[in-house]
């Protein structure tokens, strides 16, 4: 497999001749094309690139991995996480986590690029991203939009329920839970928006993707004249739909459990000016150094006996 080439890949466009890498998420607001990687705990990595067009991904070759994963937490950690999950629900200190564990395997040479290809053929998604960078190469098969921007307009897109898709009816746990994630983000838009320009502009729409279909609500709102991207990014920072609710709460018992999660859950995409596409990091893989990570999420509620997977 051939090294990687420092490029962008999202939807159709296609970055290269990266300029500039920075964590200085000021820079963003300069009017450049920004690639951008923000891990769950907010380390930011953006990419300045010069060269911006409109193109497929070139396909590549792929080797499967056959070696087996490690995972960051056994299988009695994970059982006592849960448990601690649910008597915080019980105790009512939290109504909803996202539960996650990273694995990890040795990638010492070669290219993600082939694993991308695969993912655009067998798991076409809408967000779906690919970036090589020093230090970090991304390939994304997100389904899950995190924030869209054109101008003062700025929406997001949660997911919460999941059925297959031979089926065609949520449940009103489903519905429960996706009604909690968008008052999380109403709040969180709120923050940036302007007073009573936030509206749920869609609710409970029925999305199709490979094998599966997701339960979506869109809120959108109209953003503070002169507001920056950093403003953006720490008012929104990490994505609700996979945290939790209250996401304070939620959060606080994922540090004390998981420690890291990386870029698992994080945010991945592009900025441009007064645009923007954002995804939310959910079935992604991430190369940092000689290693290859891949997150994988359990959601738990109140009604534990109906947890689902992420």
């Amino acid at each position: 497999m051939s090294a990687p080439v420092t490029q962008m890949w999202m939807g159709g466009i296609h970055a290269t001749n990266c300029v500039e890498i920075t964590d200085d998420a000021s820079r963003l607001d300069d009017g450049s094309f920004w690639a951008v990687s923000i891990s769950f705990e907010g380390k930011a990595r953006f990419a300045r690139f010069a060269n911006v067009s409109e193109s497929n991904f070139p396909s590549h070759d792929w080797d499967p991995l056959i070696s087996r994963w490690s995972t960051s937490q056994s299988q009695s950690e994970y059982i006592a996480y849960v448990s601690s999950i649910r008597e915080s629900i019980a105790s009512g200190g939290v109504y909803q986590v996202n539960a996650c564990r990273i694995l990890s395997h040795p990638f010492e040479e070669g290219s993600l690029e082939g694993l991308f290809t695969q993912l655009l053929e067998r798991n076409p998604a809408q967000f779906a991203f690919y970036l090589s960078v020093d230090g970090l190469e991304v390939a994304s098969a997100s389904p899950e939009r995190f924030l869209s921007r054109n101008g003062s307009k700025i929406i997001t897109s949660p997911i919460k329920g999941t059925i297959r898709s031979d089926e065609d009816v949520f449940g009103d746990k489903d519905k429960a839970e996706n009604l909690m994630i968008v008052d999380l983000m109403r709040n969180d838009l709120g923050r940036i928006c302007e007073a009573g320009s936030i509206e749920v502009s869609e609710l409970f729409r029925n999305e199709k993707h490979p094998g599966i279909t997701h339960l979506v609500s869109d809120v959108e709102g109209r953003l503070i004249s002169g507001i920056s991207w950093r403003e953006i990014q720490e008012a929104t920072m990490p994505p609700g739909s996979v945290s939790g609710a209250p996401k304070s709460s939620a959060l606080s018992i994922i540090e004390k459990n998981e420690g890291s999660r990386g870029l698992y859950c994080g945010t991945l995409g592009w900025i441009h000016g007064e645009r923007a596409e954002l995804s939310v990091a959910i079935r992604t893989f991430w190369r940092e150094g000689s290693t290859l990570n891949f997150g994988t999420c359990l959601l738990y509620t109140s009604d534990a006996a109906d947890d689902s997977l992420r």
